[in-house]
């Protein structure tokens, strides 16, 4: 049997004291312990993995006799349905726990939420179902749209380009599928648009001072010919980059740093703890951050999921180029940021409600005072991205449950040049409905949720199964336009097989 194991801290102290571990702090998280390399058995015995990952506990049932609110962060990342599908496909292993965040296995999925015309940059849509892997639990499905851009109303951007050419990029799997990405970016540029190139191996430097999105020839012989080697002063790299991004500041536009990288970085600043720091003394610059992750063998995702979380961006990981078409072309629009600090709470019933737990989200929970607080970081949502939330709940058993609401739910967001935030509300009713009579919506990301907690073994994971999730995956019928739906399909049978 194909199984993950725990980090092997657990299995031989003496064999990881040869590994470089990076420890992390990370406030109003429930982070287990540092970043750790993982055993993995790969057919041929347990081998180490080279990656490194944060382990987080999950989210319990929190009982509203306790508390009946609960405050989280939005978190727009997919890397971790990329890294996991790597494992699954490539790999043929099951991941390990570390790379498993169930709310970026939901949001790496498009589910054409609809966008209303309102004054607000993001729609809200939400519904109450019976949860079917508990039946005798229900589910509340939180969903949010970033408004739409056209070509005719997108920003002026001053892109920063900043891309690792140390030695451990020298692969196909790394720098050259950057450089393929990044050609693709460059053809969605415009002459309102401005382009540097920032490189770091042993140290940083400009490969290309900021360019007009019309040149495009001029951006790509500059990207083309980037090569791999030397160690890796990824914070040096980064101070470079912001420096250039001020300088080349566009007031009211989309002034946004791309880094690629494995996130092995050895020079200077190079703790996960540093280089967060590093991250938050730039957040308040006005510029966004978007991080893509590529290779195996030494990814370090403990550090590049937090750069994105702290940096007001986000993060994904790229394996194939298919998925470098989803990130640079697909979802071209996510490199515009709509609404920042997007932070949701939810006030339960005591009621109506026993017990209630956030699926996800580990590393997102916020204090409930954290909420109104201008100054607490929270998430971001780009342009036509949609970012999804599940609860399961415990009901009571009362006979009024229909008269008076279950829960209430607020949002607070900011516009992207604004430090203070706007509230916005959401209504759902629990209508009393099946999982059978749910929307495709409910439907599909409860799939997701439920195959996550296979993977990881969640202690929640109740009834569920491979070929449950398969049936209800086929009881759905949403658009897939790039065939990502019914690769998830895929996905699944290879999991069921290494079981």
């Amino acid at each position: 049997m194909k199984r993950f194991l725990k980090p092997a801290l657990k299995f031989n102290l003496l064999f990881l004291i040869s590994f470089a571990f990076i420890s992390c702090e990370i406030s109003d998280s429930t982070l287990d312990s540092s970043s750790e390399n993982y055993y993995v058995d790969y057919g041929e015995g347990y081998i180490p993995t080279g990656d490194q990952y944060n382990e987080y506990t999950e989210n319990p049932f929190i009982n509203t006799a306790d508390n009946t609110t609960s405050t989280f962060s939005t978190d727009a990342d997919g890397a971790a349905y990329a890294n996991m599908r790597r494992y699954l496909q490539q790999d043929l292993a099951l991941p390990p726990n570390g790379a498993i965040r169930t709310e970026e296995l939901i949001n790496y999925f498009q589910l054409d939420y609809p966008s209303n015309n309102t004054s607000h940059p993001i729609t809200l849509n939400g519904e109450v179902s019976e949860c079917p892997w508990n039946t005798s639990n229900k589910l509340v499905r939180i969903g949010l749209k970033g408004k739409p851009i056209t070509s005719e109303n997108k920003p002026a951007s001053n892109f920063v380009f900043l891309i690792d050419v140390s030695g451990s990029m020298a692969s196909e799997d790394k720098l050259d599928l950057l450089k393929n990405g990044f050609n693709y970016f460059v053809d969605g540029l415009t002459a309102n648009d401005n382009v540097a190139i920032v490189t770091y191996a042993g140290s940083a430097g400009v490969v290309l001072e900021a360019t007009a999105g019309n040149e495009k020839q001029k951006i790509k012989d500059a990207i083309n010919k980037l090569g791999a080697g030397g160690s890796t002063a990824g914070a040096e790299g980064i101070i470079t980059a912001y420096e250039i991004a001020q300088q080349q500041f566009i007031e009211n536009g989309n002034n946004r740093i791309v880094i690629g990288t494995d996130g092995d970085f050895n020079v200077g600043a190079s703790s996960q703890e540093e280089l967060v720091t590093l991250i938050e003394e730039k957040r308040e610059l006005g510029i966004y951050i978007t991080v893509l992750g590529v290779g195996s063998g030494n990814l370090n995702d403990a550090a590049l999921e937090q750069i994105a979380n702290n940096g007001n961006g986000t993060y994904e990981y790229i394996d194939t180029i298919e998925q470098l078409k989803k990130v640079f072309i697909y979802d071209y629009s996510k490199f515009y940021t709509v609404a920042k600090d997007v932070k949701i709470q939810v006030e339960f019933n005591p009621n109506n409600v026993e017990a209630y737990r956030l699926i996800g989200y580990e590393n997102r929970i916020l204090n409930d005072e954290d909420f109104e607080d201008d100054k607490k970081d929270a998430g971001e949502i780009g342009a036509n991205q949609n970012v999804t939330a599940l609860y399961e709940i415990v009901p009571k058993n009362n006979e009024n449950t229909q008269a008076t609401p279950t829960f209430t739910i607020d949002f607070r967001y900011k516009n992207p040049d604004a430090d203070v935030s706007i509230p916005i509300e959401l209504e759902i009713f629990d209508q009393g409905k099946t999982f059978n009579q749910a929307s495709d919506f409910m439907k599909f990301t409860s799939s997701v949720v439920s195959f996550s907690m296979l993977l990881s073994d969640s202690e929640y994971k109740g009834t569920s199964n491979y070929d449950t999730i398969l049936e209800w995956l086929n009881a759905t019928n949403l658009n897939d336009e790039y065939g990502f739906k019914a690769e998830f399909k895929e996905l699944i049978e290879i999991a069921k097989g290494l079981n």
